[in-house]
């Protein structure tokens, strides 16, 4: 129970009630948007308050899909002291070597006033071992491995300490998925999705965050906690998180290597994506992604400019299916016929294309950043048979796009696949007068049918703040 002598802290029932459970193994099984971090850290802190006024320990491990996530969980635990009105250490952070990823991971720590321990560190299975602590697994679904992440974490508790996971749904094949459907008792499971929630108080517009969202799919999973079945999808949500990296999608570590790119493109409803991979050690590693939304063909070609500037890029391959036709024409004219290879999305190209990707994800050959749209936007594709027997890769059209990062990545792959030998290249020119007359007859278009409001870039995001 929260400790009498804390001071009142505005909770919802279904928070409430979780705090006041004091199982040995306990499950958020909770929507998105619901608090789940917030109220972990809370009931963490409650914990070892607990403890510490009885001249007790209670330490704690909590362990975060990244680094990102660890500091940020790591910051909650500070807001929950001041709110006891209690002065917890600063933040600290330390480097640990990671033997398997062969680099240095951060760990955060918090001292508190009564010398407990509260660690929070991203999900590694070499950092994790060897800290006896009480343990909270933070977005457990999402965790890359989740499987050999338990054998690693679940010893740390020395048969008498306390476990706590929170998570919404990513398919079945994780080790979230086995708890949350746990029927033995060993789990003490709180279910509380988006609609129960709310009834109980939570501040959210249900019709029109589902209205915004605009995928059925997405809603279900994220809000409704469904499990939705991977069956067809191509690349499993456990196969994606295996290839995320911290470090993708970092411009800032690239350091000179060769680099290949692929280019998404689209004009109106979808989104254009341009994605480096550069080659490090047989790795492709993400280096940039750039996402484009109504961008005329200009600012397309500016910005394809500025990443063949920024990179040493051997090869870009480019969408040249309709709309694209035109830009790789332009884009071959300004950088060279070696340097830039349009790609036409024909059923036969797309399965070789999904077929590279995935076989780069299987053997761990590619890193992409940790971000919820891309994640998403790689498992939206679905191989599916035509009626005439042919295989067909394709993914539901959402506000979110029509699974332009998983083709954006998978022709810089294609790219990567069969390279050409290097070649020296110099800019030909700017773009030809033809350019001009076409852009500004797409904007005319625009303008007949929405008036004077012209088409704007979405979002341009030069790699992944993580």
């Amino acid at each position: 129970m929260v400790s009498s002598n804390a001071p009142a802290i505005p909770l919802l029932p279904y928070q409430i009630e979780a705090m006041r459970d004091r199982a040995r193994f306990l499950c958020l099984f909770w929507a998105r948007g619901v608090r789940k971090t917030f109220t972990a850290t809370l009931k963490i802190v409650d914990y070892v308050f607990e403890a510490e006024s009885q001249g007790k320990r209670e330490p704690w491990n909590i362990i975060s899909r990244g680094e990102r996530q660890a500091l940020e969980a790591m910051q909650e635990v500070k807001k929950h002291y001041r709110t006891y009105n209690v002065a917890a250490g600063e933040i600290t952070g330390h480097d640990l070597w990671s033997e398997s990823e062969g680099r240095h991971v951060k760990i955060y720590e918090v001292n508190t006033p009564g010398k407990s321990r509260i660690l929070s560190l991203p999900a590694n299975p070499d950092t994790v071992r060897g800290f006896t602590a009480n343990i909270y697994l933070d977005e457990f679904a999402f965790h890359k491995d989740s499987q050999t992440m338990w054998k690693a974490v679940y010893p740390c508790l020395r048969g008498r300490l306390k476990m706590m996971v929170s998570s919404t749904p990513q398919g079945k094949g994780n080790r979230f998925y086995q708890i949350a459907t746990d029927t033995t008792d060993t789990w003490s499971i709180h279910k509380t999705d988006i609609y129960e929630a709310v009834k109980q108080g939570l501040p959210f517009d249900i019709e029109m965050e589902r209205r915004a969202l605009n995928d059925p799919d997405a809603w279900a999973q994220e809000y409704e906690l469904k499990w939705l079945d991977e069956a067809s999808a191509w690349l499993s949500y456990d196969l994606i998180s295996s290839c995320e990296s911290d470090l993708a999608g970092d411009p800032l570590i690239y350091d000179g290597g060769t680099c290949y790119l692929g280019m998404d493109v689209a004009r109106r409803r979808d989104f254009t994506v341009l994605w480096v991979l550069e080659e490090r050690g047989g790795t492709l590693w993400t280096r940039e992604v750039v996402k484009l939304r109504r961008a005329d063909f200009r600012t397309q070609l500016d910005e394809l400019g500025r990443l063949l500037s920024t990179y040493k890029v051997m090869r870009g391959c480019i969408d040249q299916t309709g709309l694209g036709e035109f830009l790789v024409d332009e884009a071959k004219r300004l950088y060279g016929t070696t340097r830039i290879e349009g790609v036409l999305f024909t059923g036969a190209v797309k399965q070789d294309l999904a077929t590279q990707i995935k076989q780069k994800f299987e053997d761990r050959l590619v890193r992409i950043p940790i971000d919820r749209d891309i994640r998403d936007s790689f498992h939206a594709v679905k191989k599916t048979t035509t009626t005439a027997g042919n295989p067909r890769f394709d993914a539901d059209r959402t506000d979110q796009g029509h699974a332009d990062e998983f083709w954006a990545c998978a022709l810089a792959i294609h790219g990567a696949t069969n390279p050409v030998t290097p070649i020296e290249f110099q800019t030909l020119g700017r773009p030809s007068p033809v350019l001009d007359a076409f852009a500004g007859q797409t904007r005319n278009s625009w303008g007949a049918r929405f008036g004077s409001k012209s088409p704007k870039v979405g979002s341009r995001t030069g790699g992944f703040d993580l």
